[in-house]
């Protein structure tokens, strides 16, 4: 049996499942990206009293951040908990897709993998354009702290995951809703140990989640003993699978928990 099908199910994402949601006050930047070649939007929401404010302020990053993607429901949850004082006030940075396929990947040696679109493998240069040119623009334009996390759906969470396990320091936060996590033979997972094994007291916090996905479950789930086994030190984690949802409704019914465990209001 071929497994490109269930392959595209999963990468395609939920756009044509996505309510209308109402659009948030937001900014959009362009960049010219040098390390990827090509103009790069970016949308960004400030927290309420941001403008009535000289406070510093955590920032979250999200790919999968155009207007017609996922930036409009996770801005407005975003708003609703910090009204409600469940998170802490957050700049919110969505960063729409060009190459979705291409940038949110590793390399692989699996053949279907490499089916699923003309250019795969490219997250290791798409960090480097987050961390070495979106970064810098974001904190010279608005009132950030040095505390970020990162949040992602599908193949989103998998780039979160691989974030967290390749290059933790660039954030301390990390949320992945049904990570992609059977990429390249889930060779994220299989080498996780190693990674989590250089862990230091740099702290950070994880959620991850899964839906009723046979095909991610298994991988979230040897993460998860992973974590347990290794127990990386100052990394507070949470995994909380969702046997009753599907992967075109985890995001959604996931994201209160996910953002109330990273974005916790400073004592």
């Amino acid at each position: 049996m071929r497994l490109l099908p269930v392959l595209f199910l999963f990468l395609a994402g939920c756009a044509h499942l996505r309510p209308n949601d109402p659009i948030p006050p937001h900014e959009t930047l362009t960049i010219n990206s040098t390390v990827l070649g090509e103009k790069r939007t970016i949308n960004v929401s400030l927290p309420p009293g941001y403008a009535d404010s000289s406070a510093k302020f955590d920032v979250l990053y999200m790919p999968d951040g155009a207007l017609d993607e996922d930036f409009p429901h996770v801005v407005n949850t975003v708003n609703a908990l910090i009204a409600r004082g469940e998170i802490q006030p957050v700049i919110v940075v969505g960063i729409p897709n060009t190459v979705r396929r291409r940038d949110l990947t590793g390399p692989t040696v699996v053949e279907s993998d490499r089916e699923i679109a003309p250019v795969v493998g490219g997250s290791e240069k798409f960090r480097h354009f987050i961390r070495d040119e979106l970064f810098p623009v974001i904190a010279a334009k608005y009132r950030v702290t040095d505390q970020r996390s990162i949040i992602g759906e599908s193949l989103a969470g998998l780039f979160v995951l691989e974030t967290m396990l390749l290059e933790p320091e660039m954030f301390s936060g990390f949320i992945a809703f049904s990570p992609s996590l059977w990429w390249n033979d889930h060779e994220l997972v299989r080498t996780a140990e190693q990674h989590l094994g250089k862990w230091n007291e740099r702290g950070g916090s994880l959620y991850f989640t899964v839906a009723n996905e046979p095909q991610i479950r298994p991988h979230t789930a040897a993460l998860a003993e992973l974590l347990a086994k290794t127990q990386p030190p100052g990394l507070i984690w949470k995994y909380a699978p969702k046997p009753s949802e599907q992967h075109q409704t985890i995001f959604r019914a996931a994201k209160e928990e996910g953002l109330r465990t990273v974005l916790k209001v400073h004592p």
